[in-house]
């Protein structure tokens, strides 16, 4: 008995260390450290963060402004999938422009490598490499020379896991190329290289294109692989490998950017002092939070081009300054009430949105209902409507889709119909054109499972589904704007 309880106590203590916000600030400190040396060795090309763990690792001074968004459930065994819906090609342009590039990430314990890193990135490059063959007809190089192959790190995958990968590239290269997204053109195909703290020399690439063969996705791993994921340092904490993952566990509120802000700081404070610091930091009525929290403020919606940037998404954190004249929002949040520029707005629809399935069914039969008249309303007074959520990249997304399908036709053209007739049935396949519409614009967008089959039943459901439920909304049930307003 005794053994089982110098065990379970064992365990604990491994435990706490492991959730520790000194321990975990000082060992990201120590990645970050790592990351910087990586790109001081090719500082030509841009530093971007895989979210959200990865922004915990780039020093915001030096990496670029884009994100990448390479889930690791993607590149899980027996799950590998290349998503359309994070089809990463934003970054795109910034590989072309800089010849290359540098991604970020981190994993606990178990692994030296992320699988976003180590299978989701590589089954990447493959597809695009496919598809830009199958949709490019001049290439730089010969299509015999141009390389498709999938590069996977050795010792980390499987030959049989990678021989199963490759089996499924060339149908996900041509679910990419027959979909709405643009390549486009590389000058040479995408390969991707792994650097890890066990690294001891550092790959060369060439310089000119006369010699290049490829641009060179640099996958950087940032944490150190250690035993147990944990490893005591002489410098008075205990090294946690992946320490930016999970951070709701252990960050008391404090975020990435408040983290390089106050970096010196942080790790200047003691141990017992720590938490109280981070509650200043993080508390809502600091200077400091204020400044973060408002940095922008100034109403930055993200615009759907393709359709003129009629609509736009933003959080409802970017909402807390007064409407422009040609606008109108949609505002969905779990608080009671809306800030005080937007409170009582006639162009501003506020809705609060239970959390959890209580909150699925309310969106369904309550949210869509309610927000399609005030769009349409907006729209057809040649304003533009932003469509807010707290996250921005959820339930707005949702209410974004629905009201391109029912407002807009294929070409992203407003119809001016509050009932958009189309030539053939409305098909899941049209509502996912409409997420990629958004995607191309709001790469961060990532609506749940749950978000998506919701809207899908409002679309596709017959009329008495949802009846019962909307018969009080149509766009005349929606008042007409004053005078003032129009």
């Amino acid at each position: 008995m005794g053994h089982k309880d110098d065990a379970s106590l064992a365990l604990n203590e491994l435990r706490k260390e492991s959730q520790d916000l000194y321990n975990r600030i000082h060992s990201i400190a120590e990645d970050a450290a790592f990351v910087d040396q990586v790109y001081r060795s090719y500082s030509r090309l841009p530093l971007i963060p895989n979210m959200r763990c990865g922004a915990w690792y780039t020093n915001p001074d030096t990496a670029s402004n884009e994100r990448a968004y390479f889930k690791s459930t993607d590149g899980h065994t027996g799950n590998w999938s290349f998503n359309l819906r994070r089809p990463n090609l934003h970054i795109l342009p910034l590989i072309c422009a800089h010849a290359g590039l540098l991604l970020v990430d981190s994993t606990r314990a178990g692994k030296r490598i992320p699988d976003a890193l180590s299978k989701t990135v590589p089954i990447w490059c493959a597809v695009i490499n496919r598809a830009v063959l199958k949709t490019t007809s001049n290439l730089n190089v010969g299509t015999d020379t141009w390389n498709t192959k999938l590069y996977t790190p050795p010792g980390v995958v499987s030959a049989q896991e990678h021989d199963q990968i490759e089996q499924e590239l060339d149908g996900w290269a041509d679910d990419l190329a027959t979909s709405f997204y643009v390549l486009p053109k590389l000058q040479y195909p995408l390969r991707p290289i792994w650097i890890t703290p066990s690294t001891t020399i550092f790959p060369k690439f060439p310089d000119t294109d006369a010699e290049r063969r490829f641009y060179p996705i640099i996958c950087i791993s940032a944490s150190k692989q250690v035993l147990d994921g944990i490893e005591r340092r002489i410098t008075g904490f205990a090294y946690i490998q992946g320490s930016g993952d999970d951070h709701e566990l252990w960050s008391m509120g404090l975020t990435p950017a408040q983290f390089w802000k106050h970096k010196q700081t942080l790790l200047r404070t003691n141990r017992n002092e720590l938490p109280t610091l981070v509650q200043a930091l993080t508390s809502p009525n600091t200077l400091s939070t204020r400044i973060d929290s408002n940095s922008n403020a100034s109403f930055h919606p993200t615009l759907i081009q393709h359709v003129h940037g009629r609509l736009s998404i933003c959080t409802t954190h970017d909402l807390s300054s007064p409407l422009g004249d040609g606008s109108a929002v949609v505002y969905l949040t779990s608080a009671d009430h809306a800030p005080p520029a937007l409170k009582d707005h006639p162009r501003v629809l506020y809705i609060q949105t239970p959390q959890g399935k209580k909150g699925q069914h309310h969106f369904l039969h309550t949210v869509l209902p309610q927000v399609m008249p005030f769009i349409f309303l907006h729209l057809q007074n040649t304003r533009r409507v932003c469509i807010a959520c707290e996250t921005g990249t959820d339930t707005s997304i949702g209410v974004a889709i629905a009201a391109l399908i029912k407002f807009f036709d294929d070409s992203g053209e407003f119809c001016g119909e509050y009932e958009y007739e189309r030539e053939s049935v409305l098909s899941k396949d049209d509502i996912k054109t409409r997420l990629h519409w958004i995607i191309t614009s709001c790469p961060q967008a990532n609506p749940s499972r749950t978000t998506l089959k919701r809207v899908n039943e409002f679309l596709l459901s017959p009329p008495e589904f949802l009846l019962p439920h909307q018969k009080s909304f149509s766009p005349s049930a929606v008042p007409n704007p004053s005078p003032n307003e129009s």
